[in-house]
Formats: C-alpha cells, sequence, structure tokens
C-alpha cells in the first residue's frame, strides 16, 4: 500500500477557552504575593495600565468631563460615522454591560510624569545569607583532609551517596567497584568520613550511627554500648520491660542509660536540611466588630490599578491612516480592560466562597472546635454556581486569619460522620475528641484502638476501628503497647 499525503475535513467537538477566560482561570490560585508578580509583569507590558498614586490630588469634575473618551468603534476598529463628533458611544462587551462605566474607577486623569526616586540598597548584614547544604560542609572538611587526589576523589564520591539524615544509600563494595579501588581503602577513607562534623554521617544504619558518635564523644559506659550494640530491634520498638529483663537490670537504671542514648543524634544530617520556613500571609481577614463576623480581603501590598488616560486619549486622537499604532493602543486597551474584570472577578469569587464559609462555620469561630460543621468543594459549589475546580482553584493557597488563629481554606473542606438521629459531624470534632481520650486516658492501661471506637461510638461517633487507627496516625499518637512502655519508663523511678 503507498503512502501519500492527502487532505481531509472533519467535523469535531472541542472546548476551546477564550484567552480572558484563561487569564481569569489563572488568577485564581494565586497568592496575594504571587499575584503582585503577575501585576507587575502585566505593567511592564501594557501601557494603558499604572498604578494609582493616592497622594496626587485628583482633578476638578470640570476637567474630567472635558476629556476625550475612547469609541466602540476604536476598540473593533470599524469606521467612525461623521455624525457622531459630539457625543461618543461608550464601550460595550458581548452582553451588552458598559465597558467604561465598569471600569470608571480605573480611569485616570491625565498624563503624570513623576521624578525618578533613589532608593538606597538595604545594608548587608540584613541580607539572609543562603545556608550551607551538608554535602558542601562534608566537601570543604574532604578538602582539608584528603591530600592524594583519588583519595579526594573516592571521598566526594562517598559523600555524594548520602542522603539528608547522614545515611550512606550505597554498600562500600559498590563504591570500590565504582571508583575501582579496594575495599580497605573505601573503607579506611569512610571511617574518616564518620568523624566528620556531624558526626556519624556515611554511616549505614542506626547501629553504627550511634556507636561512632559514643566512641567520638567517649562514652565507655558497657550498658549503654550493649543497649545500642544487641538491643537496638527493642529500643526501635521501645520494649522497655524485656530490655531490662533481658540486661538484668531494673527500669530506673534503664531509664538513666536512656538518657544518655537520647542525647545521640539518630540523623546527623538533619541540621544541614535545607528546608525554608515559610511565613503565611492571610488572604481573608474575619474580625468580629459590634457582635458580627465581617470579611475583609486582604489587599496590603497589591498596588491599585487605572487605566492611563495619556494613552487612552492617544487611542481617541490617532488618525486612521496609522493603522499599526491605532491597532497596537487598540489590543492593549483591551487587555487592560479584561485584566482589570480578571482582578475585579477574582475577588468578587474569593469573597463569596469567604461569605460561606463564614456562614457555615460561625459557631466554630464563637464557640471552638466542637461546633465545626463538615462541608465539601461540592456543596460550596452547588452554592455559588459554579463549577468545583472554580472552587478549588480558590481554596488553594488560600489563608484565612479569625479570632481562633489562621487557617487554610482547605481546614474547613471534610467528610461529614451520620450520627444516630442523621446529623452530619465533623471529622475534625472526631479527631479532637480522639486527641482529647489519648491525653486523659490510664497510664497504666493504655485505651487500645476498639476501645476508643466504643468510647465514640457511645458518645455518637460511629466509625470503625480502621478509622480510628487511621485518624490516630494523622494526629502522629502512637499505638497504645508503645504509649504504655513510654508510659511505664517516665514513672519508674
Amino acid at each position: 500500500m503507498a503512502i501519500k499525503q492527502q487532505l481531509q475535513q472533519r467535523q469535531v467537538q472541542k472546548l476551546i477557552l477564550a484567552p480572558a477566560l484563561q487569564q481569569a482561570i489563572k488568577l485564581l490560585p494565586l497568592t496575594n504575593l504571587e499575584l503582585i508578580e503577575i501585576i507587575d509583569t502585566e505593567l511592564s507590558e501594557n501601557p494603558m495600565l499604572e498604578v494609582e498614586d493616592e497622594t496626587i490630588e485628583q482633578e476638578t469634575d470640570k476637567e474630567k468631563q472635558s476629556e476625550p473618551e475612547v469609541k466602540e468603534s476604536q476598540l473593533d476598529g470599524t469606521p467612525e460615522s461623521p455624525d457622531k463628533d459630539a457625543g461618543v458611544e461608550s464601550q460595550k462587551t458581548e452582553d451588552g454591560e458598559d465597558i467604561e462605566a465598569y471600569f470608571q474607577q480605573y480611569f485616570d486623569d491625565g498624563f503624570r510624569s513623576y521624578p525618578m526616586e533613589t532608593k538606597e540598597a538595604p545594608p548587608l548584614e540584613n541580607v539572609a545569607s543562603k545556608s550551607i547544604s551538608l554535602w558542601d560542609h562534608l566537601n570543604w572538611q574532604a578538602d582539608l583532609t584528603f591530600v592524594d587526589e583519588k583519595e579526594k576523589e573516592i571521598a566526594q564520591y562517598i559523600i555524594g551517596n548520602i542522603n539528608e539524615d547522614g545515611y550512606l544509600i550505597v554498600s562500600p563494595e559498590e563504591l570500590a567497584v565504582t571508583m575501582e579501588a579496594s575495599l580497605e581503602k573505601v573503607e579506611r577513607i569512610r571511617e574518616k568520613i564518620k568523624r566528620f562534623d556531624p558526626v556519624g554521617v556515611a554511616c549505614l544504619s542506626l547501629k553504627e550511627t550511634l556507636l561512632v558518635q559514643m566512641d567520638y564523644f567517649e562514652i565507655s559506659d558497657t550498658t549503654t554500648r550493649a543497649i545500642v550494640e544487641d538491643f537496638i530491634l527493642l529500643l526501635e520498638k521501645s520494649d522497655y520491660s524485656q530490655m531490662a529483663k533481658q540486661l538484668g537490670i531494673g527500669l530506673s537504671e534503664l531509664k538513666t542509660h536512656m538518657e544518655i542514648i537520647k542525647g545521640l543524634d539518630p540523623a546527623p544530617g538533619s541540621k544541614y536540611s535545607q528546608e525554608k520556613t515559610f511565613y503565611v500571609v492571610p488572604d481573608i481577614i474575619i474580625k468580629k466588630e459590634d457582635g458580627e463576623h465581617k470579611i475583609y480581603l486582604n489587599d496590603e501590598g497589591l498596588p491599585r490599578l487605572k487605566i492611563n488616560s495619556f494613552y487612552r486619549n492617544m487611542l481617541s486622537q490617532t488618525s486612521k491612516e496609522n493603522k499599526e499604532a491605532r491597532q497596537f493602543l487598540n489590543d492593549k486597551m483591551k487587555k487592560a480592560f479584561w485584566f482589570l474584570r480578571s482582578l475585579d472577578q477574582r475577588n468578587k469569587t474569593i469573597y463569596k466562597v469567604a461569605k460561606y464559609i463564614l456562614e457555615r462555620q460561625e459557631d466554630f469561630l464563637d464557640k471552638g472546635i466542637e461546633y465545626i460543621k463538615p462541608l465539601t468543594l461540592i456543596e460550596l459549589a452547588l452554592e455559588l454556581g459554579v463549577h468545583e475546580s472554580t472552587v478549588g482553584r480558590v481554596v488553594a493557597n488560600k489563608y484565612m486569619m479569625t479570632s481562633r488563629g489562621v487557617f487554610p481554606l482547605k481546614y474547613f473542606f471534610h467528610k461529614a460522620l451520620l450520627g444516630d438521629f442523621g446529623e452530619e459531624i465533623s471529622s475534625l470534632r472526631v479527631k479532637e475528641r480522639l486527641k482529647k481520650l489519648v491525653e486523659s486516658e490510664d497510664r497504666e492501661y493504655p485505651l487500645s484502638d476498639i476501645e476508643i471506637e466504643e468510647i465514640l461510638s457511645r458518645e455518637n461517633f460511629h466509625i470503625a476501628r480502621r478509622t480510628v487507627a487511621k485518624y490516630r496516625k494523622q494526629l502522629k499518637i502512637e499505638p497504645s503497647h508503645i504509649r504504655k512502655r513510654k508510659y511505664w519508663m517516665e514513672e519508674s523511678e
């Protein structure tokens, strides 16, 4: 069969998003800091937009009225009618809205030139320096320790195979084969690296790490070393009673040795972790004023935008013969209008979501976690008349500051459990109750998952035992037998 090119015509249905809609969707999930970057980019690309300066006095209403307006024909490129010089038609959107009336608050009052402001650079001591990584720190010590180039190369390869906790993830045998060196030479270099700062890196197991640190800090107690060497599995399981029995000592004496082991670092590389602290800026602020909760959108740092009337007037005065300049200004004006409208729509959508959350969770804000109610994205989407994905974009990366603290919007969305009378109960209430049960339990007889399930069932929280175990793990609560062992160790004298 011969291969040949041919043209075919097909009719298919596709969902195509208009550029304006794509822009509105893009702005929804952004935080205020991310939105500032988008606004700065738009300001640099579109001369029709500028930042409103509230310190400059506004002109009189008479001067505003004397400014020429942008005609509808100037935005769509249609020729003007000669009999409309006295009156100018306003721009209309496809659904008949008056664009100029809609964006009147964004219009500038004239072109102004601003003096260049010379900003003083912040002092260098106020600039945060980049923290050094574990691998950079170890390589620096390797450069000072090893003189032979081959040994330095092997050391660098060993350091490159150390994970963030400080453990070596490749066996010495593999290192020897890869570096074409003897196993004895690789082990000799690794022994030196294990005593670098932080002490205990490049080890293969927890046991080796703890023993290296005990040797470095000259901890020579035989019982303490025996716990690490011979009972590391019982140590990981917190089985203190079995450990004390096999060592032939009491729990009080074992507690003394455990205090020494707790002073060692099981993950020596974690102190050089590159994790950063992220500071939360709330997007929504809920304040109670005169006994009523009020919603405020946090626009601190967000510049207020307006249409620059200098370029707006230039568009109205540009002759039709200069089609290139006219088309350029016309496109920029349309983009400015749609960007302002997208910002306005974003704020309205966020406000609607915050308002519904407030109405739903007002008892929680007044009385606490016991009164929080379940809420889902689908429920909120049906209430607002939007798609579930729209609500998901609004909720993403947004935070709300209330009298009870700062919460991510996702905190208020969780599934419901049914009570005895068909009422909906929030899963957060169940977790909070589970946490309180463990905190107040008898230390001699900690509550098992089955006992917690029975207690919650009597209190109208009907969940399965596996759900209790799942919630317990999410709250980072250990099983009852581990808690019991730790309680015994704490109470031993």
